[in-house]
């Protein structure tokens, strides 16, 4: 059926479009109550933010939460552990608002990579081992105890930092026994066991006081201060069309989070 009459000098509706104009119209006034009406119900709802988080965040996602409630009161967080090519994908689908990441991994089309803090990755030793009580370790005198890390395809990043750096230090790591999980790596560990690894300076805050000692990775030249290779950069992948103001009080709340500590 025709609706309008065009000509080159006007557009007009026929009869039958005549007809049919008054119910279109109320499609159109339907369609803008129904938007009205859900609008108001997300208006009366609190805010969801759907966050991806990466293993061994520790105290930084507890001081991250602290801040994020001080940024926007009221928000309700969803936080969701996958694996960091899970993570992406669904930021690329916007089903999560954002996700963190360690280390350089190349992101989906329309997904974009803000870089937030560094984490450094401490050494961990029994407490019973000589250097325990040390105020840092150099890497070079682990060389003769088993590292005991996390097979490569679970962590790449990681694991290529610390056998990188164990290189530069002028050894080739002893591999150490497999453990199903960290825990049991740090349960061997406080139990005497030979050996060492690393975690994130964060997780590591919310152990002090067992079995383990945790040590900061000491430059190979002996300075003061901590070996830079032992850290990864954390970013917060977004989506490119998120609302800005939707992430500004996360973002925020990242600052806050990277500041004043030793996971920085």
């Amino acid at each position: 059926m025709e609706l309008f009459d065009r000509s080159p000098r006007r557009v007009r509706l026929t009869e039958a479009g005549a007809a049919f104009l008054p119910a279109a119209r109320e499609v159109l006034a339907a369609e803008r109550r129904a938007l009205e009406a859900v609008d108001g119900f997300i208006a009366g709802r609190a805010p969801v933010l759907r966050i991806g988080t990466s293993a061994g965040m520790g105290a930084r996602l507890e001081r991250l939460l602290e801040a994020l409630e001080r940024q926007a009161p009221g928000t309700r967080v969803e936080l969701v552990s996958l694996p960091r090519g899970d993570r992406l994908r669904r930021v690329a689908d916007r089903e999560l608002d954002a996700a963190f990441l360690r280390g350089e991994m190349e992101a989906p089309e329309g997904v974009r990579q803000i870089p937030v803090w560094q984490d450094e990755l401490p050494v961990v030793l029994s407490s019973r081992h000589p250097l325990a009580d040390a105020a840092g370790v150099d890497l070079a005198r682990l060389a003769e105890l088993p590292l005991d890390l996390t097979a490569r395809q679970n962590n790449p990043p990681l694991v290529d930092l610390v056998v990188d750096a164990c290189r530069d230090a002028g050894f080739e790591p002893v591999p150490g026994p497999p453990h199903s999980s960290l825990q049991d790596t740090l349960a061997a560990l406080g139990a005497g066991s030979p050996g060492w690894t690393v975690l994130y300076a964060a997780h590591a805050d919310q152990l002090l006081g067992g079995r383990v000692a945790f040590l900061p990775a000491r430059s190979p030249d002996g300075s003061d201060g901590p070996a830079s290779s032992l850290s990864l950069p954390t970013a917060l992948a977004v989506h490119g069309a998120a609302a800005p103001e939707r992430l500004r009080p996360l973002l925020a709340a990242c600052r806050e989070a990277g500041r004043g500590d030793r996971g920085a």
